[in-house]
């Protein structure tokens, strides 16, 4: 018994590890041997080219599918909803739930995420992980907070967040330029219903989507424009994480996006 014991203790104990190296998901219960498939099929290439076409629409007709959906919600439960009955995504069939947004609708700043992770794909809510929390107390010294009800003399305003791509993908990796194209029409719909003030990139992705270029590390600091919105580049706090002598740098362009606020307030 105490053996048995044992060895379920050092499976847990393995389980954690592999949970800290990133490994939190169970892609099969038997192995693959890849190997008899190339076996089995001269050019492999070829098949899995006609799998991919039979499977994936043209990239053009998802676009023109997101961009009709997009135009027909006219308020933000209308996005959601088009969002979740949208079919062109594959993200979708691996993510446990759609994630949509979290904050004060009304806010006069909307950031802007690249893809939720692990704690945002069980939840449905961006940004409630680490990298959410360390957001939060950002956002707190320069007087804005995600939740309304938070508003007295400590807090300026309020804050409103969502991601370019609302489902998780696969290993966190980085969303591919035909998933954002797809999202882009979304994500401007969910920009104009929600009419901010000022929008914040955080990372290259929110970059790409927004203004068209990545780079982080040199747009950060410096005033884009998204449709005429001022955009203010930031890392992402995920990355802040990793890099804290990077905070520095946040903390001055959290005082520029305080200064604007007070500008065109």
């Amino acid at each position: 018994i105490m053996d048995s014991k044992t060895e379920m203790m050092d499976a847990i104990e393995l389980l954690k590890w592999q949970l800290e190296l990133g490994v939190d998901e169970n892609i099969g219960n038997s192995p693959i041997d890849r190997f008899s498939e190339i076996a089995l099929d001269p050019d492999p290439k070829k098949k899995n080219s006609i799998s991919e076409d039979q499977k994936m629409p043209k990239l053009n007709t998802a676009i023109t599918q997101a961009k009709s959906l997009a135009e027909q919600s006219e308020n933000l439960d209308q996005l959601k909803n088009s969002l979740a009955n949208y079919e062109f995504c594959d993200l979708k069939k691996g993510a446990r739930n759609l994630v949509f947004s979290s904050g004060d609708p009304d806010a006069n700043v909307m950031l802007v995420g690249e893809a939720p992770g692990r704690e945002e794909d069980i939840q449905g809510i961006p940004f409630v992980g680490r990298a959410g929390q360390l957001l939060d107390k950002m956002l707190r010294p320069i007087g804005l907070t995600r939740d309304k009800d938070q508003l007295d003399n400590n807090f300026i305003g309020t804050a409103y967040i969502c991601n370019v791509i609302p489902w998780r993908p696969p290993q966190n990796r980085d969303p591919n330029p035909d998933e954002i194209e797809m999202m882009l029409p979304f994500l401007k719909k969910h920009i104009e219903l929600v009419g901010p003030k000022i929008i914040v990139a955080l990372g290259n992705i929110s970059c790409r989507a927004l203004i068209g270029q990545t780079g982080i590390t040199k747009l950060r600091g410096s005033w884009f424009d998204f449709e005429q919105t001022p955009v203010m580049p930031m890392f992402h706090p995920a990355y802040l994480l990793r890099n804290t002598a990077a905070k520095k740098d946040a903390w001055s362009d959290l005082l520029k996006i305080k200064k604007k606020l007070k500008e065109i307030a």
